[in-house]
Order: C-alpha cells, then structure tokens, then sequence
C-alpha cells in the first residue's frame, strides 16, 4: 500500500533532497516547519540537512517518537528505522546545539526524548546500517562526555553552561561501555545534556556494577527496568535490590534466567520470598512482570498475590508451574487484564486444561499476545485450542513453535486464524511430519533442523495460502527455529558469547582447583 503524502511533505522532500540548498535556507524557515523537515530528511537518510536540523532546533521540545511516528502530513511510522547515519546526525547536532554561538534562534530546548526507537529485525534504510539501544547509550554517553572536555577546555559563551537539556533514553549497558556510561552518569550534573533513564536494560555485569550503576541512573524515573542472561541475580540480591532502592514508577520487571528456585527452599527463602512479593505489591505502577526459566512450583501466589495493581504482561514460560499455579492465575485479578501472557515450556493439555482456558477466557476481551511454545499441544487438541481463541477478538500475536502438530493440524488451525481480525504475527512450528519417525519433543538443539526442509517449504506455502485466499496477506508467518528476534541480544551477540566462554573457562579453573586440593 502506497502511503499518502499531503503537498507540504512533499515541498519539504523536494527542499530537503538538495542538502547544500536546505542548510543554507534553514534561517528563514518558520519554527513550526522544523517538525516537518526533520521527517523528510529522516525518510530520505539526509544525515546533514538532520545535523543542522537539531543543531538549530527553535522548539521546547524533540520527541523522536512524535516526529517520526505517523502525522497527517505523512503516515508512514518510520520509529522502526534505527538508521545509523540518521540517529548519529541527530546526536551529534545535539551536542552541535549546545556549542552553536552562533545560531539565530534563542535557544529554548529543554527536553529530548530518544525513548520512541523501535529496533526491528529488518531495516529499510538504504545504508542498511543500523544504531541500536546499546550503540545510542554508548554514542550519546560518549558525547556527554567528551563535551565536558571540551567546555573544561575551550574558551566558550557564557551562555553555553545555563543550557540544561533533559534527554530521556533507554540505557542498555554491559560490561564493554560500563565505564563510559558510568562516567556520564556520574557528570550529569555538570553536563548540559543530563541524561535521564526511563528504561533500563543490564547484561553481562557482576551483581557490584549492576548496584552501582543502577543507583547512578536514578531508580525514580525508571519505568522499566530488564535485567538479562549474564546477571547472576538470585532471589536474596534481589530482595537487597528492593529493600535499598525506591522504584515509585516501575511499570515493566524482567529478571534473569532461574533468579527463582524453589526447589531448594528453606525456611529463609520463604520469607525472602515473601518479602520480594510484598515489595513488588509497594510498586503501583508495576504492570509488567517476567521471570522465566525460574522454578516456582507452588509459590506462585505468594510473588502475585500482594499486588495491587493488576498485570498486563505476564511472562512465566518454563517456571514448573503446578495445578494450584495455574488456579491461582485464572482466578486472580490479573486474568482479566491480561494483554500478554507466556505460558511456554508448560504441558498444557495434561497437566491443567480447564484451568488455562478459564485463564484464557477471562483474558480474551484484551488479550494482544499470547505464547505457548513447548507445550506438548497436538492435533487431538487443536479443537479445543480454537474454541479457547475463538473470543480473543484482539489477538494481535500468537506463537507456538515447538508443539507436535501435523501439517494437517496446522492447515486446520491457520483456517481458523484468518477469522482473528487483528492478528499479524504468527510463529507455527515445524509440523511433526516433517522430522524422522520417532522425534521425541521437546526437540532438542541438536535435531532441532533435522527435518525434510523441502517438505517444510510445501507445507509453509500452504499455510501463506490459506492466508492469502482469505485475505489475511497482512498476517506475518514464520518458524523461527531458535526463538524469535530480540534486537539486544543480536546487537551484543558477541559479547554474549566471550561473556560465556569466560564464565565457562573460570569455573572449568575452579573445578580443576578443586579436584588438585582433593587429590
């Protein structure tokens, strides 16, 4: 579908395409046309004319999600695009702002909020390179910094050190740009740009940095806060994570990896569990709550229970939940306020059916998102799975990869999947017929692609066609063989994986010691 352009947009493509004209021209341009420029410019990759831009920008605000989400001059949302040579432009106009001595416009900027990117898998940029969440933390701490320098150094207006610019961002820090951020947090008083985290997103840190570089960030403004993979938080440090630091606007939790383990529980963990509950019941805005791969048979209620405020997002995927878990959760609050809930890795149809569509049917009126990945669902259960989804009108997103069904049960339900009016994206596994007789599920890594791939690709092709003939061409699906796309960890996979190879060889060295003061 081809996007309108109303004739302002494109006289102001029309400006911007010829860089040279545009800069010089911007000081006779109307304050309110800024807006409208920046857009173009940001569509047409016109990282000068963008440069300029913010360097002269005439209004109290810049919002990167309002510029470049949908607008009537033009309805194309482009937060999607983290175009490198577009955010570094912005960036370093930004810094450019607060040097500018010489710009005709009284400086009026007072807030930049960077927070409205979306990092997607595929970018439509013509540069095709792309600036993350980490590379934004580490590119704009790097220019808080080094613009200290230069005002430590340089002899610059007076003017220049009353500038006092909020910019909101979401910070994602590891071990590489630790340092760096640090230092510009630590210097926010003194830099004009003061940076201001509203989410915050930590992998591949000890537990020591993780406190001190969280409290540098202002727990007061944090409305999300996601600590992943290589933060060995347990339950006792995060009970020490509460107890000293105040979160008053958290809104979105995700905790590490087995942060959870209940099967090894004494006395004194019962009571730190219930205390980290009663801790997350004093945040009212919490609405947001992952905790995967941890082990909380049994103990659901007490982490859920004294909240307050209902859940909107729910993550417990392969959390050993029992039967009085699953009641507990269909009977809560929360179920009827759920928009998106991860149930992975649970044997569903065995262990509690009636309990999760009765979760599922208090849900269905908001529900957006619903994950069920590894959850032993086979063709004996796809009608019973569709009368389940039949009331979520609102179904925005389904994924079930990992699941023993037949290609024939897939066709069945994806014909069923057409009639979910705002469904986009579906994640089918790989139907049970195309793997060798005898796979036992769930499938692990090793075979997980031992499977007729050209069978597959017939199969896919049926399943796009059901679609098509239905007129559903606007739903997405895929089968995403080892889990869907996250931005942050394909933008730090590498060191991701020097972080576990240290991690192995250290206790490979512990173990070694061990055996030699043994022998």
């Amino acid at each position: 579908r081809t996007t309108m352009k109303s004739l302002r947009f494109i006289s102001a493509e029309a400006l911007v395409s010829n860089a040279a004209f545009a800069r010089k021209s911007l000081g006779a341009v109307a304050h309110d046309l800024f807006p409208l420029l920046f857009k173009a410019s940001y569509l047409l990759e016109q990282g000068e004319v963008i440069h300029d831009l913010v360097e002269n920008w005439p209004l109290l605000d810049f919002n990167m999600g309002k510029l470049l989400g949908a607008t009537l001059d033009y309805e194309e949302d482009l937060r999607h695009r983290t175009c490198s040579v577009c955010l570094e432009s912005c960036l370093t106009g930004l810094r450019d702002y607060v040097l500018n001595q010489s710009s005709s416009y009284m400086k009026k900027l007072k807030v930049v909020d960077l927070t409205g990117m979306k990092d997607v898998e595929v970018q439509f940029c013509k540069c095709k390179k792309t600036m993350g969440r980490w590379a934004r933390t580490q590119l704009l701490s790097k220019i808080c910094s080094d613009l200290l320098v230069y005002l430590q150094q340089a002899q610059c207006n007076p003017g220049t050190f009353e500038v006092s610019i909020n910019v909101l961002i979401d910070l994602f820090v590891t071990e590489r740009n630790y340092e760096l951020v640090v230092q510009a947090l630590l210097k926010k008083c003194s830099c004009p740009l003061k940076i201001c985290c509203v989410a915050f997103r930590s992998d591949s840190l000890t537990l020591q940095k993780f406190f001190y570089i969280i409290k540098l960030a202002d727990p007061s403004l944090l409305r999300k806060l996601e600590i992943v993979h290589n933060v060995h938080l347990e339950m006792e440090h995060l009970e020490m994570l509460f107890n000293h630091i105040h979160f008053p606007l958290l809104m979105s939790l995700t905790l590490p990896a087995r942060t959870f383990n209940v099967q090894r529980f004494t006395a004194t963990d019962e009571q730190t569990l219930t205390n980290i509950g009663e801790k997350m019941g004093e945040m009212t805005q919490l609405t947001e709550l992952s905790m995967s791969f941890s082990i909380l048979t049994g103990r659901i209620h007490k982490l859920l229970s004294p909240l307050k405020t209902p859940l909107k997002m729910l993550d417990v995927s392969n959390c050993s939940l029992n039967h009085a878990d699953m009641a507990f959760l269909a009977n809560s609050f929360h179920a009827n306020h759920l928009e998106a809930l991860d149930l992975s890795g649970h044997d569903i149809p065995e262990l509690y059916p009636s309990t999760f569509f009765k979760l599922l049917s208090h849900c269905s009126s908001v529900l957006r998102s619903l994950t069920l990945e590894d959850c032993n669902i086979q063709d004996t259960h796809v009608n019973m799975l569709i009368l389940g989804l039949s009331p979520c009108q609102k179904l925005q997103e389904f994924k079930f990869i990992g699941n023993p069904l037949s290609s024939q049960a897939l066709k069945h339900l994806f014909t069923f999947l057409c009639e979910l009016p705002m469904l986009k994206n579906v994640e089918f596994p790989v139907p049970r017929d195309c793997y060798p007789i005898g796979i036992t599920y769930p499938i692990d890594d090793a075979s997980v692609c031992r499977f007729d791939h050209q069978k597959y690709e017939r199969v896919a092709e049926e399943l796009n066609l059901i679609l098509l003939q239905a007129n559903r061409d606007d739903v997405k699906a895929s089968t995403p063989l080892f889990g869907s796309y996250d931005a942050a960890v394909q933008e730090t996979n590498n060191e991701l994986g020097a972080y576990l190879i240290k991690s192995f060889k250290e206790t490979l060295e512990k173990f070694t010691s061990s055996v030699n003061k043994m022998n």
